[in-house]
């Protein structure tokens, strides 16, 4: 037994020698300098759109939404089934702002006749957004 432990030391060293060698040759050779990658633009991929269509419907826009727009607050109809994690990537990834605060009320249907005839109203769902200061979303004519 004593007679393997000792070949094995020898093939031990003589691998040691070689990494020594290949450490000491990559010292010696010239530095050279990486420059760092380019950042790369977001490319709006198939889930995000996805994500936009299922989630967002329209802004809504009301005397009450033009007001809060002036405090960086917009609202938009959304689908009935969304949360609002698809709503803040949504609007981050179409309208390219920082989300703070996402807030929903469903409005729910309201009873309407006309003559005899009764019928309701329907109902919707609405987010309020609210964006980082100094930023904008612009298709909403503010």
């Amino acid at each position: 037994m004593g007679l393997f432990d000792f070949f094995k030391k020898k093939k031990d060293k003589k691998k040691l020698v070689k990494k020594e060698k290949k450490i000491k040759e990559a010292k010696k050779a010239p530095k050279v300098k990486v420059e760092p990658k380019p950042k790369k633009k977001r490319v709006k991929s198939k889930k995000n759109i996805e994500i936009i269509y299922k989630s967002l419907k329209e802004p809504h826009i009301t005397e009450k939404a033009t007001n809060l727009a002036q405090q960086n607050q917009y609202v938009f109809k959304v689908f009935p089934r969304t949360n609002k994690i698809e709503i803040k990537k949504a609007i981050e990834s179409l309208y390219g702002v920082d989300v703070i605060s996402v807030n929903i009320i469903n409005i729910p249907r309201k009873r309407k006749r006309l003559g005899r005839i009764k019928g309701f109203k329907p109902g919707f769902k609405k987010a309020i957004i609210k964006i980082k200061q100094g930023q904008k979303i612009e298709t909403l004519g503010t």
